[in-house]
């Protein structure tokens, strides 16, 4: 039986699935709401949150929020209206989350790398009823962005401005104003309601708007605090963008689930993120590869082996084996390894748990926890086995509920409910899943599929490489052929000849080899680090066109 969500988008959620979800005790029925309510209650006067000179105590961010959710309330907004914010890693951003939480809201954050194309895109399409955003951050005018589009926004209500003059915005402080926290009665809300609206940043076409109920997000925390052995003790270094599925779990939301504290970076920096350690004993972080990596140079450079660090969890991009084996030799008591997910299903694996799993941790993106994870042939949708490459495909119950789009929920689900992630992987020791690709990253050269992470991983071992990303590039004859875009280490020299030598000692077929070379000082990348892909290949087929002479006419 379909269910109609208060939001009004239409989802995968039905009495069956939360049957079985509920009587498992994975949904547990619970809300971010109420576990900050807990934690208020049991340690009122501990910190919550630190964010440079910013700091909020769980009882004071809890007090925080109630007086933001009054104001939601004195302002009209309804349980299912969406409120959306565009902050870097700021306190505010935690307290706007959780007094969304209290109101049955849902809540889209939107990261701010994104400008105007993107927000009208995302204001419009998830109906945003108020909108979050600094004056300016990095030289950026988000207030003045948000005022080009306001006549395109019909159903935006309020636009606060964050810590800067608001103009003829809302400031944050006179939003706080129209609520009273000691009136504020939280609401009952449902659990199985949408919680979260969050945009990918898509290949091709617009965002996709991912939604996730109360009781998917916190499916997801559980698993990671039981697997990662959370305790009070520990503290979440978060250097990720809030905004993103990884800094919005393990920042706004695990903090007040397991009552640890967070060490928000407005942005990154790896001396900043050693000295951060350091001060707060920061024991666990998520972030993606070059995180890790200059991490890791700074505290060798330092002589540091970071002692508090326990677990730095890397995922969100591709990380060669040899960076996560490095990272361990650095490291004191603590492990470095590999995830895999997506914002669609945020973990379908979770790496390792002690050191005797090390290489596991290096040469596999993690064991498999919470899902019930296929591989399958990408053109027959059947199982594979152990150690064949295939389409991984997923479900359970911290998977998203959905698109804002019902077509593409329909698109990108079969008829088991698996979810088909368009990433291609295999299973090895049992239930290690190890990435190799994209569906869509694959280079189908004179018919034959070669996989650009393999180039990759052999030459991210190439001491004269510091990053290389493999793509397709067009071929008159073999229809597509290897590029490669290669930032340098520092001081050397690549040219496509001695890329072509190591790979040839490394015993790649020669099919493998790069055609053509591109030396570039930067990748483009996503929010969360990853390559995208799909600009390199538009560049190379670009430079391409420019230098092919056209065809003679006789």
């Amino acid at each position: 039986m379909e269910i109609t969500d208060p939001s009004g988008w239409k989802t995968r959620l039905d009495r069956q699935m939360i049957a079985e979800y509920t009587a498992s005790g994975v949904w547990r029925g619970e809300t971010l709401a109420d576990c900050a309510l807990r934690q208020a209650s049991r340690q009122p006067d501990s910190v919550a949150v630190v964010e440079g000179p910013n700091s909020r105590s769980f009882g004071a961010l809890v007090s925080e929020a109630q007086q933001l959710a009054s104001a939601f309330e004195a302002s009209g907004l309804k349980a299912g209206d969406v409120v959306s914010f565009q902050l870097p890693n700021w306190v505010e951003a935690m307290t706007v989350n959780l007094a969304a939480a209290m109101c049955g809201l849902v809540c889209n954050p939107i990261v701010p790398i994104y400008r105007d194309a993107e927000v009208r895109y995302i204001l419009r399409d998830c109906d945003a009823k108020v909108f979050f955003v600094p004056q300016s951050f990095r030289s950026i005018e988000y207030a003045d962005m948000v005022r080009r589009l306001r006549g395109e926004l019909p159903s935006l209500r309020d636009v606060v401005v964050v810590r800067g003059a608001a103009g003829e915005d809302t400031a944050f402080a006179d939003m706080l104003a129209r609520g009273n926290p000691s009136s504020f009665a939280p609401r009952r809300v449902d659990a199985n309601a949408i919680k979260l609206v969050l945009y990918t940043s898509g290949t091709t076409g617009n965002p996709k708007g991912v939604l996730h109920t109360h009781n998917t997000i916190m499916a997801e925390l559980t698993a990671v605090s039981a697997f990662f052995r959370l305790s009070d003790e520990d503290v979440v270094l978060m250097p990720s963008p809030v905004t993103h599925i990884t800094g919005y779990l393990y920042a706004l939301e695990l903090v007040l689930v397991r009552g640890i504290k967070a060490v928000l970076m407005e942005r990154w920096n790896a001396s900043e993120a050693v000295d951060l350690i350091d001060r707060h004993r920061a024991s666990f972080t998520v972030g993606a590869t070059p995180f890790l990596v200059e991490l890791i140079d700074e505290a060798q450079r330092r002589g540091s082996r970071l002692p508090s660090m326990r677990q730095f969890v890397s995922g969100g991009a591709p990380v060669p084996p040899d960076v996560i084996r490095r990272a361990n030799r650095v490291l004191g008591a603590g492990m470095a390894f590999r995830v895999y997910g997506s914002t669609e299903a945020p973990t379908v694996t979770l790496g390792i748990q002690d050191r005797a799993q090390e290489e596991l941790g290096a040469i596999t993106d993690g064991r498999i926890v919470n899902h019930d994870v296929r591989i399958v042939d990408p053109a027959t949708g059947r199982a594979v086995p152990e150690g064949t490459e295939g389409e991984i495909v997923t479900r359970g119950p911290e998977l998203m509920v959905g698109y804002t789009d019902w077509q593409q929920t329909l698109d990108s689900f079969d008829g088991d409910g698996f979810f088909h992630t368009g990433d291609l992987g295999y299973l090895s020791h049992g239930d290690y899943v190890t990435v190799s690709g994209r569906k869509k990253d694959l280079i189908i050269r004179g018919g034959e599929n070669i996989s650009p992470k393999e180039i990759e991983d052999v030459l991210h071992r190439n001491p004269t490489i510091h990053e290389v990303a493999i793509v397709s590039m067009p071929h008159t004859r073999l229809g597509e052929t290897v590029c490669a875009f290669v930032i340098p280490a520092q001081g050397a020299e690549v040219d496509l000849r001695s890329v072509c030598e190591w790979l040839e000692r490394a015993g790649l077929a020669r099919q493998k080899f790069p055609e053509r070379l591109e030396i570039v000082p930067d990748l483009p990348r996503t929010a969360s680090g990853k390559v995208q892909k799909n600009i390199l290949r538009q560049r190379i087929r670009d430079l391409i066109a420019a230098t092919t002479p056209p065809a003679s006419d006789t």
